[in-house]
């Protein structure tokens, strides 16, 4: 099934192209799934399960949660700040207005 490029127009040119794509997907696909089989029979036949090769469900992610603060607003008590991460502005004005870190640890 050739397909002379050089009667199409820019329309159909396009369309040939994004079909070719589409086409190109699903074999990809295809292949994924036949050598997805090939190997679960591989060790299957071996005498194995999927989970022995490639181990079993993945461990869950642990969380880090909330981080305690560490420094507190004296001027607005509800403002505190862990120490990670960027400094809050309220933090920076204090130190310039002659505060120690210390004088802001709770």
């Amino acid at each position: 099934m050739a397909v002379d490029i050089k009667n199409l127009n820019h329309n159909q040119l396009n369309d040939l192209i994004s079909k070719a794509q589409l086409r190109q997907t699903e074999l990809r696909k295809e292949k994924v799934v036949k050598l997805r089989e090939k190997v679960h029979a591989l060790i299957k036949a071996e005498g194995y399960s999927f989970e022995d090769i490639f181990g079993g469900a993945r461990k869950p992610r642990r969380s880090t949660g909330a981080v305690a603060p560490k420094y507190r607003n004296p001027a607005n008590p509800e403002q505190t700040w862990s120490g990670r991460g960027k400094r809050p502005r309220w933090f920076n004005d204090a130190l310039k207005a002659g505060k120690k870190e210390k004088d802001l640890a709770i």
